[in-house]
């Protein structure tokens, strides 16, 4: 009787099809935690979208509003230090420690300034000055600790360059940056840079619902004939809140086409 015989190799696993490859997973996230304030629109909704696709767990301080995908709401206003400090303790408890701040939170009450109240004034500075600080003030003490941080203040072209009917808008936006050079100066040996974006005419609701003559004026005065994307602001924001923008801190960038240009 002849024997069988032996092989002298185990035969392959039969291939796997492209269809049986792994769906592919969503990026995991790299740590970091972002607040952005106000990202329940415009701006702000497209930096928090921005940071949320990068893979950051992004969280908002808000007044009310749809929020993007991803992005984890705290109710809280502003003008007013103890809900900022309890949205900030609720983050830091649920999320982890911030590493970021965009502080982009604002409003305006454009008037003439024989026509301004005290009111009008007072409410534009509260919001976009005296809320940014307190929203700095609070983030800062994680960063402190941690000795690293990014803090990116949303200003505006008009904080430079000026507007009429804005006076109010543009002393709290020229103030920003001020407030970014001072914390530089005294936080810039613990790893924390603070630095100032300003934006021109963004493409927005806002700017949506000019006429269309007043759009064509607008664009007329700016080199690059056009309003910005948002994303194109945005862009800039992640950029100073990365790595690679370690050494850049008590700047002012511009994302206005060159309208403000010298300023």
């Amino acid at each position: 009787m002849t024997p069988t015989p032996v092989p002298t190799h185990r035969p392959r696993p039969p291939r796997r099809t492209v269809t049986d490859a792994p769906a592919p997973q969503p990026a995991a996230p790299t740590g970091r935690v972002v607040v952005v304030t106000g990202a329940a629109r415009g701006i702000g909704r497209t930096i928090a979208e921005r940071f949320v696709a990068a893979g950051d767990t992004v969280a908002t301080l808000y007044r009310g509003g749809d929020l993007p995908a991803g992005v984890h709401g705290y109710v809280a206003d502003v003008t007013d230090s103890t809900a900022v400090d309890a949205a900030f303790s609720s983050i830091e408890s649920d999320l982890g420690p911030v590493v970021v701040l965009v502080a982009n939170a604002g409003v305006t009450r454009d008037q003439l300034l024989m026509r301004m109240s005290d009111e009008e004034f007072e409410t534009v500075l509260d919001v976009n000055l005296t809320g940014t600080f307190r929203c700095v003030r609070r983030a800062s003490k994680g960063m402190i600790r941690a000795r690293k941080g990014r803090i990116v203040l949303v200003g505006s072209v008009v904080g430079l360059y000026g507007g009429p009917g804005q006076v109010n808008y543009s002393s709290s936006k020229a103030a920003l940056v001020g407030m970014a050079r001072s914390i530089t100066r005294e936080l810039g040996g613990r790893g924390i840079t603070a630095n100032v974006v300003a934006p021109g005419f963004v493409e927005t609701d806002m700017t949506a619902a000019l006429p269309e003559a007043t759009q064509k004026q607008y664009k007329a005065s700016i080199p690059a004939g056009r309003f910005a994307s948002t994303d194109e602001v945005a862009g800039v924001v992640e950029f100073l809140a990365s790595d690679a923008a370690a050494y850049v801190s008590g700047a002012v960038v511009p994302v206005d086409g060159g309208l403000g240009m010298g300023h």
